[in-house]
């Protein structure tokens, strides 16, 4: 149990390290437009979100409804597990 835990909590933090990744991007295209590496900077780091999304959603539970279609549980969930911050993981 404590090394899905561990797993669970490792992937968690690589989503948030994204998602951080994500916006600032996001920000910074907001001022800079025409920058095409930073568009190609921000479209691989959306990929990599997603991707780890969807491997968390398929582990765990889905983080966002998008992600609810490709999960194997035979139940709903979503509102009764322990949200993250509530110590989830």
């Amino acid at each position: 149990m404590n090394m899905q835990n561990n797993e669970q909590r490792r992937l968690l933090h690589e989503i948030g390290v994204i998602s951080f990744v994500v916006t600032e991007m996001n920000l910074y295209l907001d001022t800079h437009p025409t920058d095409k590496d930073a568009m190609e900077y921000l479209n691989h780091y959306v990929r990599m979100k997603n991707k780890a999304m969807r491997e968390y959603a398929m582990k765990y539970s889905p983080l966002r409804i998008s992600d609810a279609d490709g999960c194997p549980q035979s139940e709903w969930k979503w509102a009764t597990e322990p949200w993250p911050w509530e110590g989830g993981c």
